[in-house]
Parts: C-alpha cells; structure tokens; sequence
C-alpha cells in the first residue's frame, strides 16, 4: 500500500466496498428467499455470499481495522464470516432445519448488536443492520417451523436491507444524502418578525 494514501480515504474506500459487497449479497439472497424470479432461489445466490458477501467483506473487514475503525472492521469481518458460513454450507442436505434454525439465530445477534452499535452512525446503517436482524430472526423461525412463509418475508426484508447498504456506498460517491433532514438537537424553532 502507498504511505501517501491518507487513513481516512482507505477508510472512506473500504467502508464503500463493504457496503457494496453487503448490499450486493443481501440483494441476492434475498431475491433468492422471495420466490419472485422463476428459477432463482437463496442456493442461487451461494456463490455470491461466498465471494462478495464472504471474502471481499472479511478483507474491507480487515482493512477498516487497520485504519482503526473497529464498528465497521467488526460488522464487515463478522458478516463476512457469516456469508463464507452460509455460502459454503449452502445446499448441504445433511443439515437439519432445526441446525439452520439455530445458525442463523447466533448470526442474528450480531445482526441485533450491530444495530444497537450503528446508533451513533446515522439512522441509515441502524435500519439497514436492523432490516438484516429482522430477516435473519426470521430465517431462523422459518427453519424451525418449517414455514415457507416466514422465509419468503425475510427475504424482502433482507433484500430492502442489501438496497439500504447499497444506497449507502453510492451515497458516499455521488455525495448523496444519507441523513434525514431535520433541526439540530437541542434548538428550538425560532420566529422571525
């Protein structure tokens, strides 16, 4: 790496590629869990929780740790374990639905910690973490009833949380907005007259 490259652009660099590969995995998976697209379902989207959501997460992960950005180097390189995880275990019949119940439970609480850590970093990452928490509880529900239903829910949930992730890193780029508008706390409204 060049010493010339501030911390704060690698950070700012690596935060963009983790919420893309998040937002891009999320979106797959779940499509994947809808039903909406004939022929696709959330096995479909194993390559790309492996790759994307699984490695290239650990690595911005890593790199957010090495500028010191321990919230965003821990949700990167805990999801990306997570996304290997899933990936690598997509498919295997040899898993029970009460074993897939309770794996994607565990992984719902750092969904549930995220969300409680991401309040100081904008309401964006806070709904996003808390969508992700919401489809991975119900995932999990859905394995241990066995319910279709739940899982074709999650997957909404989980594919508006990958769109949010998404909206994040193109915000950072094209200089959108990524906070609601609104007064300053602590400042009443002032007449002019």
């Amino acid at each position: 790496m060049d010493n010339d490259v501030s911390a704060g652009s690698t950070s700012a660099s690596a935060s963009t590629l983790g919420h893309l590969a998040l937002g891009l995995t999320l979106l797959a998976f779940g499509l994947g869990h809808t039903g909406v697209l004939d022929g696709i379902t959330a096995a479909s989207a194993a390559t790309v929780a492996l790759f994307v959501g699984g490695i290239t997460l650990f690595v911005a992960g890593l790199l957010e740790f090495r500028v010191g950005d321990s919230f965003n180097g821990t949700a990167f390189a805990g999801l990306g374990a997570f996304w290997f995880t899933w990936g690598t275990a997509s498919g295997e019949s040899a898993l029970s639905g009460d074993a897939a119940g309770l794996f994607l439970l565990l992984w719902a609480l750092l969904a549930l910690s995220l969300t409680l850590g991401a309040a100081g970093g904008g309401l964006l990452a806070q709904v996003m973490y808390g969508l992700l928490f919401v489809s991975l509880l119900l995932l999990g529900i859905a394995q241990f009833a066995d319910a279709g239903m739940p899982a074709k829910v999650a997957g909404w949930v989980a594919a508006l949380s990958g769109l949010l992730a998404w909206y994040g890193a193109t915000a950072a780029w094209a200089k959108w907005p990524t906070a609601l508008p609104g007064r300053a706390a602590g400042r009443g409204v002032t007449a002019t007259g």
